[in-house]
C-alpha cells in the first residue's frame, strides 16, 4: 500500500519546490556590516575575513552605493580609529571616523538604504571594553549610559537612521531613547542588541576593528549557556522602547532566536557574525563547501528561526544570487 500523502510530489521540479517553499530570503531583509578605517588611503584586507576590508572614505561610499543598488535593506557602520582613550571620546566626536563615515554614506545614498551605526565604545577605548571603567577596573553601567546617549545623538545628527547599542548595559535602550527625544530626534530608531552573547565567534571581528581588548566581556555579555535570560533582556528592551531587537550570534543561537521571535512585537534581527562568516569561507577555500549553496542555506535557517532581517557580510553577494 502506498501512503495517502506522498511529500515527494511537491519536490519534483524547481518550480514546484519554489511554489510551496515555506521560508524565503530577499535582498531587502539583508544588512551589510562594513568597517571604515581612519586615514586609510586604500582598502585594507582583513586576513581572518577573506573578501572583507577596512574601507577608506571613498571605498565606503562606493560600497554603500553598491549595496543600495543591489537592493540590500541596510548598512551597519563600524569605525576603526587611529587613536583611542579611556573614555572612547572618538565615538562622540563629530569629526571622529564613524561620524564622518555616517555623513559620507548619507550624502551618497540618502534614504535609499537604511543607515545603521554601532553605538558602542569598544572600538574607541584603549582598554577595548564596551563602557567606561571604574576605579576598580570594572565596566560602570550607569556612567556608560550617559556616554551612549551622547554617542547616539552624534550618530543620528551625522546621518544614521538607526542606532545599534551593542554593549549590553542595563537600561541602554531607555537611556538612548531619552537622549534622542531630548535632542528632538523622535524619528530615529533603536536596533537593540537584546541578546548578545559572550561568544567565541567574534574573533575575526576584533581583528577587523583592531580591538584593544585584553580579557573577556563575561561580566556584561550573556553566558552562552543561558536561553531564558535572553527573553528577560528582550522584554526589558521592548519595555524601554526598542524598535528592533536582535540576537547575536545567529547560527549557534537559532533556538534563542526562535524564542525571541515568539515574544517580540517588533521586527527581530539576527547577526551572522564574523566567525560564522570565516568558518564558511575557510571551508569554501578548501573545496569542502559550495559558497552559494552554503550561504543561502545559512540565511534561510536564520530566517526560518524567526529573523525578519539578517546582518551578514555576504549581503551584497547574496542579493545578487537571490535575483
Amino acid at each position: 500500500m502506498y501512503p495517502t500523502s506522498r511529500p515527494r510530489r511537491l519536490r519534483s521540479t524547481a518550480a514546484m519546490r519554489g511554489l510551496v517553499r515555506e521560508t524565503t530570503v530577499v535582498a531587502r531583509q539583508l544588512v551589510l556590516p562594513v568597517f571604515v578605517k581612519k586615514g586609510a588611503t586604500e582598502a585594507v584586507p582583513i586576513p581572518s575575513m577573506p573578501g572583507v576590508v577596512q574601507h577608506t572614505r571613498d571605498s565606503l561610499r562606493k560600497a554603500a552605493a553598491e549595496a543600495a543598488g543591489a537592493g540590500v535593506g541596510g548598512i551597519m557602520l563600524f569605525g576603526v580609529p587611529v587613536t583611542r582613550d579611556a573614555t572612547g571620546s572618538g565615538g562622540i566626536d563629530p569629526e571622529g571616523v564613524l561620524n564622518t563615515a555616517l555623513r559620507d554614506v548619507r550624502a551618497e545614498v540618502g534614504d535609499d538604504i537604511v543607515i545603521m551605526a554601532d553605538t558602542c565604545l569598544d572600538e574607541f577605548t584603549d582598554h577595548g571594553h564596551c563602557g567606561l571603567l571604574d576605579a576598580a577596573g570594572r565596566v560602570g553601567n550607569d556612567a556608560t549610559l550617559t556616554v551612549y546617549g551622547q554617542m547616539a545623538v552624534a550618530q543620528v545628527e551625522a546621518g544614521a537612521h538607526l542606532v545599534g547599542p551593542s554593549g549590553m548595559m542595563d537600561g541602554q535602550v531607555g537611556a538612548i531613547r531619552a537622549a534622542l527625544d531630548a535632542a528632538g530626534h523622535h524619528d530615529a530608531g533603536i536596533l537593540a542588541y537584546s541578546a548578545k552573547y559572550a561568544s567565541a565567534f567574534y574573533g575575526p571581528f576584533r581583528e577587523a576593528v583592531e580591538s584593544q581588548l585584553s580579557g573577556d566581556r563575561l561580566t556584561y555579555q550573556q553566558d552562552p549557556a543561558n536561553a531564558r535570560e535572553a527573553l528577560r533582556e528582550t522584554a526589558l528592551d521592548l519595555a524601554e522602547g526598542a524598535d528592533i531587537v536582535m540576537v547575536k550570534p545567529a547560527m549557534s543561537y537559532l533556538d534563542v532566536l526562535r524564542s525571541v521571535a515568539e515574544i517580540a512585537d517588533v521586527p527581530v534581527a539576527a547577526y551572522q557574525v564574523s566567525g560564522e562568516y570565516s568558518m564558511v569561507e575557510a571551508a569554501v577555500a578548501r573545496g569542502w563547501l559550495d559558497r552559494r549553496r552554503t550561504v543561502l542555506e545559512t540565511l534561510t535557517s536564520i530566517r526560518r528561526a524567526g529573523a525578519d532581517l539578517v546582518l551578514t557580510y555576504w549581503a551584497v553577494q547574496a542579493a545578487g544570487w537571490l535575483r
